[in-house]
């Protein structure tokens, strides 16, 4: 997701040569406000996507950005449309429009904003589901200079007339390649719709497939095409996320991926899954291992989420274990390594996730543990994204006894260096009077060794598990997605369940305002959506059995098509 500029642990006054160091975004013509709020963060230059995108947003050019996750592209967008907004202006609507597919980053983003137009007095307003929508329309009447906004919120206040588009200088599509992935497409087309012809439009998608292509040609006028490669995220820098995976059965996977963590051994660590069922047992199966893990999916509120974050970055919680949805939008600094316990089922998906680390030049590290049948995945997830996944062997016993008396030996060696070991000197001497000092210092590591590693020296092998092409020995059971359908959606007949939408084709609900409204207000993602019947009254939507009451509760709270529904679990038969 977005993020800021390039950002050095302690700003200085003057950079190398000896000038003042905002001088390097001076030389693209921002004003004094923002420059000063630049300085005041620590902000020392501008990154490659900030430096080329900048001065043709500044002149009021449309834009068309690929960019990796970690390249700075916020900045690249807020600080032209900040530079270009009255300073402390009266006006009521808003003169710019962010769309974002997730209420993390549009808290995010909304943070940027106000971070770089303190000194402009800007008034940023994030709207999203699950937020009181009193607040929202409070802000909305008060007057606001930016909106940041999830698609499906901001047609909803469209629809009642409370966010009015007529004064708009720009509007930004970001990640608009997840904002279709979760099937808001139609709802992007409507709010365009409603946004004045003569503005500025500028999209940043990480990946640009044909549909994104598709959207621009329609919407942006002669738009500067930008192309940044994560090789480009720090000048002079090269990439550096290391990326392996593990093959290994699903019933090891646990056993596997405590492993892989105690090898690694993370600053901190985010874990994708698939369902917030499997988020909340690994989470307690890694808290039994000893680390401190958080889970994060879309059945939490946002407060709950919030105060798992702070966790992670306060350093009190070192494994963050997530579903997709709700880690949309998350930048944490101190993070290291990210882990895909299964195999995305889109390369976009893979980029997505990787790109938490080896932000603005940090190193990073991406595992994947990957199921035999998935291997080909591998391949393919290789082949589009022209990096190499290297296959790594699962630590055995012996490698974890190795790197248990490893973790001893540093612990002991830091304890020589900066501990004050007098008051035990007697104990050595006593204890030297009747055994010999090697021994002595023996028992004292075997007792540090038990104390600092306790892992099992009973742990038994993790077979290494044969890697299994398409259609070798058998072909696998439902096709290409195992248990589930091609894109993810539960089998029919399976562990989905029906639920009952009060709202048909009488009132213009088609299959994408049930998608978006279910992912715009819950954390689940498209792919979780089963089979859409849509009746002349009611609506029938397959969701897995373990999220149906999520999706009732978010969708009891909001609107679909500007108009309030029953929503309830189906009762088979009886609305029909």
């Amino acid at each position: 997701m977005s993020s800021a500029p390039a950002q050095h642990d302690a700003p200085t006054d003057t950079t190398p040569d000896g000038t003042d160091e905002a001088n390097a975004f001076t030389e693209l013509g921002l004003r004094a406000e923002l420059l000063g709020a630049l300085a005041a963060l620590g902000y020392e230059e501008p990154t490659p996507i900030q430096r080329e995108a900048i001065p043709p947003l500044l002149g009021g050019r449309d834009l068309l950005g690929q960019a990796a996750t970690g390249t700075g592209k916020t900045a690249a967008f807020a600080l032209p449309l900040l530079h270009r907004m009255p300073a402390h202006r009266d006006g009521g609507d808003p003169v710019a429009l962010v769309l974002v597919p997730t209420r993390e980053l549009a808290v995010q983003v909304s943070e940027a904003f106000h971070r770089y137009g303190k000194d402009l007095g800007a008034r940023v307003l994030p709207i999203y589901g699950g937020q009181p929508i009193g607040r929202q329309l409070r802000a909305l009447d008060s007057g606001v200079d930016v909106v940041v906004a999830t698609p499906g919120r901001a047609l909803d206040h469209i629809a009642r007339g409370t966010l009015r588009l007529g004064g708009l200088a720009t509007v930004v599509l970001d990640e608009a390649d997840e904002m279709l992935d979760m099937g808001f497409a139609e709802d992007i087309e409507a709010i365009l719709e409603h946004a004045p012809a003569q503005r500025q439009t500028v999209l940043f998608s990480a990946t640009m497939p044909s549909r994104i292509d598709g959207m621009a040609r329609q919407h942006l006028r002669e738009p500067v095409r930008i192309e940044i490669g994560r090789e480009q995220q720090v000048a002079g820098e090269a990439p550096r996320v290391r990326q392996s995976a593990y093959i290994v059965t699903r019933a090891h996977k646990p056993a596997a991926l405590g492993r892989v963590l105690d090898v690694e051994s993370p600053t901190a660590a985010i874990v994708f899954c698939r369902s917030r069922e499997e988020v909340d047992r690994l989470t307690e199966t890694m808290n039994g291992r000893g680390y401190r893990s958080e889970a994060l999916h879309g059945g939490m509120s946002q407060e709950q989420r919030d105060r798992v974050m702070g966790r992670l970055r306060a350093g009190t919680a070192d494994l963050l274990v997530a579903t997709d949805v709700a880690a949309r939008g998350l930048d944490v600094e101190q993070l290291t390594h990210v882990v895909n316990y299964d195999v995305p089922s889109a390369p976009e998906s893979y980029v997505h996730r990787i790109g938490r680390v080896g932000r603005a030049g940090r190193e990073g590290v991406a595992i994947t543990l990957a199921e035999p049948r998935e291997h080909r995945m591998l391949k393919t997830i290789e082949r589009v994204t022209g990096q190499r996944i290297t296959i790594d062997k699962i630590p055995t016993v012996a490698d974890m006894r190795t790197r248990r008396l490893e973790l001893t030996q540093a612990a002991l060696r830091e304890s020589l260096l900066e501990d004050d070991l007098d008051p035990y000197r007697v104990i050595v001497e006593t204890l030297t009077d009747e055994f010999d000092l090697m021994e002595v210092a023996l028992a004292a590591v075997k007792l540090a060794h038990e104390v600092t590693s306790p892992g099992s020296d009973d742990e038994e092998e993790i077979p290494q598990a044969p890697v299994r092409g398409p259609r070798e020995g058998r072909p696998e059971a439902g096709g290409r997605g195992g248990d589930r359908r091609g894109g993810g959606r539960p089998r029919p007949g399976g562990n989905g369940v029906q639920v009952f939408i009060g709202l048909g084709r009488r009132a213009g609900v088609r299959p994408q305002d049930l998608v978006g409204a279910i992912t715009g207000e819950t954390g689940i993602s498209g792919r979780d959506i089963g089979s859409i019947e849509i009746a002349d009254r009611f609506s029938l939507v397959e969701v897995p059995q373990g999220m149906a009451d999520e999706v009732i509760a978010g969708l009891r709270g909001s609107t679909i098509k500007g108009r309030k529904a029953t929503v309830r679990r189906d009762r088979g038969g009886d609305h029909r």
